[in-house]
């Protein structure tokens, strides 16, 4: 029997969309990639070589950006004379610190919204993510007299719980989707055969710890990009990397070379963590979607 080949035909508008499509994709690229691709090479070029102007006609720059030694002179300075190290601790103290603590109680109040039923139980749950809703700027005040009566300001326990007051409802709402999405017929399996309820709860967390990995994530950025709660509840001896870049930037001397430096610095773990588990964030956002 003479095989048949088969012919698929584009109409013209198929056509103009997947052009669009690749199209917008390399914008997008550029428009990402690129910024970051500057800010690198610019990390690793002597002050004098990153300002050097092109020759008179070369309108587009490219050669000079290249003409260059590279050196690391900046990343040095940054972790020997700015005490990038202690910040660098301090931001990975306060993001992992606060992720755990949002993740563990987030978790639990998330399962028990899930399962039991109460009345006034929308209603607490609404005022719950209600209070995620509060611009940050709003609470800041009462916040910081809060954290200097206690002693927290300038410490990194006082920047975990300022992180941990806005992540935690953020993890009851996500979180409370994902145990939503696990069958009620596996725990009662599990305490028919003796198990307690937190027996029954810990059999579960497997089902749902792609979710509880990318919430984790989510986690980690919101605190490792912050600079608000940095700034002012973390000022003085909880400085993190945010807040230090920014203090590169003085009156009289704008150090052009640390702040390239001091941003792949902060760029660069979070871009690797993503890349890392890029395939389990994915899973853990979407799984959450769709009500089982």
């Amino acid at each position: 029997m003479a095989s048949r080949d088969i012919v698929t035909y584009r109409t013209p508008a198929s056509v103009l969309a997947g052009v669009a499509s690749a199209v917008f994709v390399v914008l997008f690229l550029i428009w990402t990639v690129l910024p970051i691709f500057i800010m690198f090479v610019s990390s690793i070029k002597d002050l004098l070589e990153a300002f050097k102007l092109p020759a008179v006609g070369d309108w587009s720059g490219v050669g000079v950006f290249f003409e260059f030694t590279p050196t690391f002179k900046h990343y040095v300075d940054l972790f020997t004379q700015e005490k990038f190290g202690t910040y660098f601790f301090n931001s990975v103290a306060s993001a992992l610190g606060s992720a755990a603590i949002s993740v563990v109680l987030g978790s639990m109040a998330a399962y028990a919204l899930s399962r039991a039923e109460f009345r006034g139980k929308k209603d607490l749950f609404f005022w719950i993510i209600s209070t995620r809703m509060a611009p940050v700027v709003a609470v800041m005040v009462p916040l910081f007299a809060i954290f200097r009566y206690g002693g927290l300001v300038g410490s990194t326990p006082g920047l975990i719980i300022a992180y941990t007051t806005f992540n935690l409802p953020f993890a009851i709402w996500i979180l409370k989707g994902f145990f939503d999405n696990v069958p009620y017929e596996i725990e009662e399996a599990s305490m028919v055969d003796g198990s307690t309820r937190l027996q029954a709860f810990k059999a579960i967390i497997p089902l749902v710890s792609p979710g509880i990995g990318a919430f984790l994530v989510l986690c980690v950025l919101f605190a490792w990009n912050d600079f608000l709660f940095a700034s002012i509840i973390g000022s003085g001896g909880a400085k993190t990397l945010p807040v230090a870049t920014s203090g590169l930037v003085q009156p009289q001397n704008i150090q052009w070379g640390k702040i390239m430096a001091a941003g792949v610095v902060t760029t660069l773990p979070m871009m690797l963590l993503g890349l890392v588990i890029r395939r389990y964030l994915v899973t853990g956002l979407t799984m959450g979607a769709v009500r089982g």
